[in-house]
Formats: structure tokens, sequence, C-alpha cells
């Protein structure tokens, strides 16, 4: 599976993002999609993944209440709505997807995005 994320863009302090991920190639369905961050000399962290159903999300501690994850199987699309934006939200944001586990650990998910890339100013 291809996928395709977009979406970031410079936004002040408080305001909002909505990130997508299209996927190709196959259904989305049969993946679990996580959506990872990358700062400036910073590892790669979780931020938010969905499983296959979308019935079930998972968050990191430090955006759980401000964004949210969803998925439309139908159009293949996973979206990530970033509200309350903050400086330190500002990395690249990729999506990933696997056909195991829901995970938080990046190099358990096998097929990535380019990164597209969120700047929040103070």
């Amino acid at each position: 599976v291809q996928l395709q994320a977009c979406g970031g863009g410079l936004v002040q302090a408080g305001g909002s993002l909505r990130l997508s991920c299209a996927a190709s190639g196959r259904t989305l369905s049969s993946y679990v999609i996580g959506w990872f961050r990358q700062a400036p000399g910073k590892e790669r962290e979780f931020v938010a993944g969905i499983s296959m159903s979308g019935g079930s999300t998972l968050y990191a501690v430090s955006v759980k209440g401000r964004f949210t994850i969803s998925r439309d199987n139908a159009k293949n699309t996973v979206t990530l709505q970033m509200n309350g934006l903050k400086s330190e939200d500002t990395a690249v944001y990729f999506c990933a997807a696997d056909s195991g586990i829901m995970v938080t650990n990046p190099t358990k998910y096998t097929y990535w995005g380019q990164g597209t890339e969120v700047t929040v100013s103070s």
C-alpha cells in the first residue's frame, strides 16, 4: 500500500490543522494506521493510532484531548484533526500502516507516507 500525507502548514498557536493520509494500491481497511511525528534533532514519536475498523483509537498523552484520529475506509483515508496547537507540536508528521495490531513503536509499522510539515508559531 502507498500512503500520501498532506495538510500540513504554518499555523499560530491555538489554531487547528487537519492532516489527511490517503492510501492507494490496497484497501486501507486491512491496516492499522498510526500517525507519528519527528521534530528536528528528536526521535520519531507516536501521536495517534486507529484500528482497522476505526473502533479503537490510541493517543499520546501530549496530544490527548486536542487531536482526533478518524478513518473513512470507503474513501481509503485517515484524518488527524489537530486543535489547540502548541509550538511543541511543530514537526514533520507521518502516517504509517501495518497489518498487525495497533502499537506505538514506529519500527513495527511496515508502510510509510512521505511526511507533511507542521509549524506552529508562538
